[in-house]
């Protein structure tokens, strides 16, 4: 099995031990081989009596992607016909094995990232009541669909990005074409020929459904726009681009530029992408419902009473209900609101940006006993900020002070990128400008009305959350209001406090703060309130999250790249606006953008919006003020990007516009995650919250009765009143886990 190992991993295929029965890595944390590949020793010390070996799928394995035939492999035969007809040769290229159930594993690698895991083909199977079903071995738990019990079996499905499969030489798995070590890179076409011929098996798709609309006029202009309506010019209008036309049309999300992100079949809109708001992943939209989400930001009513306008209904059939559901089941009165998805870790490609500040991240990381490429991130992008402030601004005066945060856990890195900027800033002549803890508001007043443009770098940024919190004296809430302040005065001018029976101490011109700070991870998410939520503090920090520590690497000294060096004194000696007063009040040098990324830009302006229409809808005071912020947060990254990019001449180009778009669209969304995953309102909320994250952290999302029970470390009363909260909120399921004897109790997490 070793030697197996070995052999994959000199093909640069990720190699974990695994548990055969449970299909899963037999590594208590082994997630972090997500990002990296083990090291040649950590295979001999796991492989020295593992009976099974597994590989991960995505980036961390040269974008490799399986197809997993389930069902003793009932459609593989079908879809290898499929596929012959279609691609002449492509089926003999692929790496197939045969699975321990019968079915076939179809392995191959791809050009472009694969996206996360998806279900290609389904079956339901109807049951006569709810009670569990066991079906090839696996126990299933009816769910209702109308006024039947349904079982979904999954017959076709794919294993990509964090996914992973077990393969030969465990025993019950066998090479039938090709080999592992030997994959075949597929272009994106190739790839969408394996999809679509597993797509053209699949036999059922959840129904499309819209909530019930009271019509204001006779008619339901709602099924007939679904009838009649042109679908297809709402998604171009939206910035959707049509990339394969055909029975089943393919689509592709703004802001993305290969690829597909949904399909239109039987004028059902299916979206694939998690991140194509205002849509969720693997949901079924139909045409009126594409339309309300797109032209009204999710409200029925006015989409169906503009439609109306426009010529969709009847006449008859006064003061009837507008229900637009596809299949015909009846949608609930008051649909629950979407959970917060989790768009996952930010995607490495992000984490690069050209120009000035990568040289500093580089340098960073090459010097690092223990290199973090996130917090290295952070430290180049907040120092390239600092810098750069009340020296450049975009067309609409947005200026570059932003607000950083990199969370990892203790001795993960997180002190080098501090270190590197404090080294950088003083080689500048800039050491008046460096700050690191936050006393007071007044004293981050004094100290911009002495230097206007500075760089906070502090560490545990928790702590003064939670000082915040309970300080029963104003001067803690007073730094909160003092930061909200200063972020939004960098284009203006900030009053100083006025003292009883003094004169007026002046202004400060321009104030530009940066923030570059750090946290534990936890320690952080458990000190944010309810009320930082939704006053505007959290939505104006950028938080990214390292994952686990790097291997550490010899220290050694190394001085500063000249040229890191020289960019920092040129930004530093530049005076930007005429006359004497460039150091009082300076004139920021504006920085234009091209028309294709003014473009980007305002495409990305529309769909924040999209979003906060839709949380202001539905109450969500946390979702109104973070997406509030993001269109003002893309152009001030865009921004960013284009000065490091080019320093002496810069110009914001749609490279700029687009890596600041998926930038920021990505942290909102995880930001959203995270907040909703730790920010309880109560403690009983909390314990609600501690079950589903240890339920999403688990192996399928489900843990038996009893190991949950042992990690909650509360009684068993307790425990299952917060079960069965969780079970009437849809957010868990009670299964039964097949076993050598009796079955037992399991719980399944149900939202994504």
């Amino acid at each position: 099995m070793i030697a197996a190992a070995a052999r994959y991993l000199e093909a640069g295929l990720c190699a974990l031990p695994a548990l055969r029965d449970q299909k899963r890595p037999a590594l208590g944390r082994w997630k972090q081989f997500r990002q990296r590949l083990p090291a040649r020793q950590e295979l001999e010390r796991w492989f020295r009596d593992a009976d099974a070996v597994c590989l991960v799928t995505g980036a961390v394995s040269g974008h490799l992607e399986m197809l997993d035939f389930d069902h003793g492999g009932e459609l593989f035969e079908p879809w290898a016909e499929a596929v012959r007809r279609r691609a002449p040769g492509l089926l003999e290229r692929l790496v197939i094995e045969r699975s321990q159930s019968g079915g076939r594993h179809v392995v191959y690698r791809c050009e472009s990232p694969v996206g996360g895991s998806m279900k290609l083909a389904q079956r339901a199977i109807e049951t006569p009541d709810e009670k569990p079903v066991t079906i090839r071995g696996k126990v299933h738990r009816p769910r209702r669909w109308g006024d039947r019990w349904l079982v979904i079996v999954t017959l076709i499905e794919t294993r990509g990005e964090g996914g992973l499969f077990l393969c030969a030489p465990t025993p019950g798995y066998e090479p039938v074409q090709g080999r592992l070590t030997d994959l075949p890179v597929l272009t994106e076409d190739e790839r969408v020929t394996l999809l679509d011929a597993a797509w053209r098996l699949n036999e059922w798709t959840e129904p499309a459904e819209t909530p019930r609309v009271p019509c204001d006029a006779n008619g339901r202009p709602g099924d007939d726009f679904n009838r009649r309506g042109d679908v297809r010019a709402v998604l171009r209008r939206h910035g959707w681009t049509l990339v394969r036309t055909g029975e089943n049309q393919y689509w592709r999300r703004p802001g993305k530029d290969s690829g597909w992100s949904a399909t239109l079949r039987d004028r059902v809109f299916y979206v694939f992408s998690s991140n194509a708001p205002p849509f969720e992943m693997n949901r079924a939209y139909s045409p009126f419902a594409v339309y309300a989400l797109l032209e009204h930001g999710g409200d029925f009513a006015a989409a169906a009473a503009a439609l109306r306008a426009e010529g969709f209904g009847d006449d008859g059939g006064a003061g009837r209900v507008d229900i637009t559901a596809v299949a015909g089941t009846p949608p609930p009165d008051e649909p629950p609101s979407p959970p917060a998805v989790d768009p996952g870790p930010l995607p490495e490609e992000l984490l690069r940006v050209p120009g000035f500040a990568g040289e500093v991240m580089d340098y960073c990381l090459d010097t690092a006993p223990y290199p973090n490429p996130v917090m290295a991130f952070c430290g180049a992008l907040s120092l390239l900020a600092f810098l750069t402030g009340r020296r450049v601004r975009d067309s609409g005066d947005n200026r570059t002070n932003i607000y950083l945060l990199g969370l990892a856990h203790s001795a993960a890195g997180k002190d080098w990128p501090r270190k590197v900027n404090t080294r950088i800033v003083h080689a500048a002549g800039l050491a008046e400008c460096l700050g690191d803890k936050f006393a007071s508001g007044e004293g981050i007043e004094d100290a911009l009305f002495v230097n206007p443009c500075m760089l906070f770098q502090t560490d545990e940024i928790d702590g003064l959350l939670q000082s915040i919190n309970k300080a029963r004296d104003a001067r803690h809430e007073n730094i909160m209001n003092t930061l909200l302040t200063m972020y939004s005065a960098a284009n203006s001018v900030f009053p100083m406090r006025r003292r009883a029976g003094r004169p007026s101490p002046g202004v400060i011109d321009q104030p530009h703060l940066v923030i570059f700070g750090t946290a534990i991870p936890n320690h952080y998410y458990e000190a944010l309130s309810e009320r930082m939520l939704t006053n505007g503090f959290f939505a104006r920090m950028v938080i990214l999250e390292s994952g686990p520590r790097s291997r550490g690497q010899e220290p050694r000294i190394s001085e500063l790249p000249p040229r890191v060096v020289e960019t920092a004194r040129w930004w530093a000696d530049f005076r930007p606006g005429p006359g004497n007063l460039q150091d009082w009040h300076p004139v920021p040098a504006v920085v234009e953008a091209t028309d294709e990324a003014r473009q980007v830009l305002v495409e990305t302006r529309e769909q924040a919006e999209v979003e906060y229409a839709r949380a202001e809808a539905d109450g969500d005071a946390v979702g109104t003020t973070v997406w509030g912020r993001v269109s003002e947060q893309v152009r001030k990254f865009a921004l960013l990007y284009a000065v490091s990019e080019n320093h002496r001449a810069p110009r914001i180009a749609v490279a700029a516009a687009r890596w600041a778009s998926r930038f920021v669209l990505h942290q909102a969304r995880r930001m959203l995650f995270m907040a909703a995953t730790h920010v309880a309102e109560n403690p009983f909320h909390a314990e609600c919250l501690k079950v589903i994250q240890k339920l999403r952290e688990a192996p399928d999302r489900a843990l038996p009765h009893s190991v949950l029970l042992k990690r909650m470390k509360i009684e068993a009363k307790h425990f299952l009143e917060i079960i069965e909260t969780l079970v009437q909120r849809g957010d868990v399921e009670v299964i039964e886990a097949a076993t050598g004897g009796r079955p037992r109790r399991a719980y399944r997490l149900l939202e994504g």
